[in-house]
C-alpha cells in the first residue's frame, strides 16, 4: 500500500503513475512531481497522531506533521459506538489504542474521495469495520477492499447518527448529522461541499478550493435546501473550521449570497 503525498490517499496494486484524484481539476499535481508515502516509512520519521476533544462526544484526530491535504477526522462517539468521519493519512498502534478506549467503531466514512485517507487500514487495524463509500464516487477508490461498501441517499449509521448525499463537489459529497451534538441543537460534519470561511461566519461552496472553481448558484441554494430539513446549530469542516452557532441561519444566507454573486446582482461593485 502507497499513500499519495499531496493527497493522503492511499492505493493499492497496481499504483498508478500519478494519483487520479490530483490529477483531476479540483486537486493538483506539485510541480516538482508525484511523491509517494509509506505508513512505516512516516512511522519511522516520527509521524504522530494527536486527539483533542473538540465538545463532549466529537474527537478531532490530526497528524502532526500534516500528511497529504492534513484534514482534521472527527471521531463521533455515541452510547452505540463511533463514527470515525474523514480519516487521515496515517494511522499507528497508539490512535487505534485511543480510538477504541471510546468504545467500538461502527463505520469509517469520508464526505468526498478527498478525504479518503488511508481509509482501508484504519478499517483493518481497527477491526475491519465497515467503510462507507458514495456509490456515486466508488470510481475514486485507490485502494479495493471487502470491508468496503457502497451507500446513496441517505444512511442511518445508529439512532442520532445519519449520513446525507449532497453531492456538489463531487457527485457522492456527503455529510454526517449527530443530532446530540451542540448539546442536542445538532452537529453538521461536512467537507468541501459546504466549507465554513475563516470569517466563522459565512460557508463557501465550491468545486476546487486550490484551483478556484465554485459550484453554480443553483448548486448552492439545492444543498441549503436539503441541509434545512435536518436540525443542527453547529457546523464543523474538514479542517475543524467551524460554525459555532446558528449554522442553520448562516448555511441559508450563504447559499444566497453565493447565488446572488454568480447570477451577477453584485457586478456593479466589481
Amino acid at each position: 500500500m502507497l499513500i499519495c503525498a499531496t493527497c493522503a490517499v492511499e492505493y493499492g496494486e497496481p499504483v498508478p503513475e500519478l494519483c487520479p484524484i490530483c490529477t483531476d481539476e479540483r486537486q493538483y499535481v506539485p510541480e516538482d512531481g508525484q511523491k509517494w508515502l509509506t505508513r512505516d516509512g512516516l512511522e519511522g520519521t516520527g509521524q504522530q497522531i494527536t486527539l483533542t476533544e473538540n465538545e463532549p462526544g466529537l474527537i478531532g484526530i490530526r497528524t502532526e506533521p500534516k500528511v497529504g491535504i492534513g484534514q482534521t477526522a472527527q471521531l463521533v462517539v455515541t452510547p452505540q459506538g463511533s463514527l470515525l468521519w474523514d480519516p487521515v493519512g496515517y494511522v499507528d498502534d497508539t490512535a487505534v489504542e485511543a480510538v477504541l478506549d471510546r468504545g467500538p467503531v461502527l463505520a469509517i466514512a469520508a464526505s468526498h474521495p478527498h478525504m479518503f485517507g488511508v481509509q482501508v487500514e484504519w478499517s483493518r487495524r481497527l477491526g475491519n469495520v465497515p467503510v462507507l463509500v458514495a456509490e456515486a464516487d466508488r470510481g475514486w477508490l485507490g485502494r479495493m477492499d471487502p470491508i468496503i461498501s457502497t451507500w446513496s441517499g441517505s444512511l442511518s449509521i445508529t439512532d442520532g447518527l445519519d449520513l446525507h448525499q449532497t453531492g456538489g463537489h463531487f457527485p457522492g459529497s456527503a455529510v454526517a448529522h449527530w443530532a446530540a451534538g451542540a448539546s442536542g441543537k445538532g452537529v453538521l460534519l461536512t467537507g468541501d461541499s459546504v466549507f465554513p470561511n475563516p470569517d466563522r461566519r459565512s460557508i463557501a461552496f465550491m468545486r476546487s478550493y486550490p484551483n478556484h472553481l465554485p459550484l453554480s448558484g443553483a448548486v448552492a441554494l439545492r444543498i441549503a435546501a436539503q441541509l434545512g430539513e435536518l436540525e443542527f446549530d453547529r457546523i464543523y469542516g474538514n479542517f475543524n473550521n467551524a460554525i459555532d452557532s446558528d449554522a442553520q441561519r448562516v448555511l441559508r444566507l450563504s447559499a444566497q449570497r453565493h447565488a446572488a454573486w454568480a447570477r451577477g446582482d453584485f457586478d456593479h461593485l466589481t
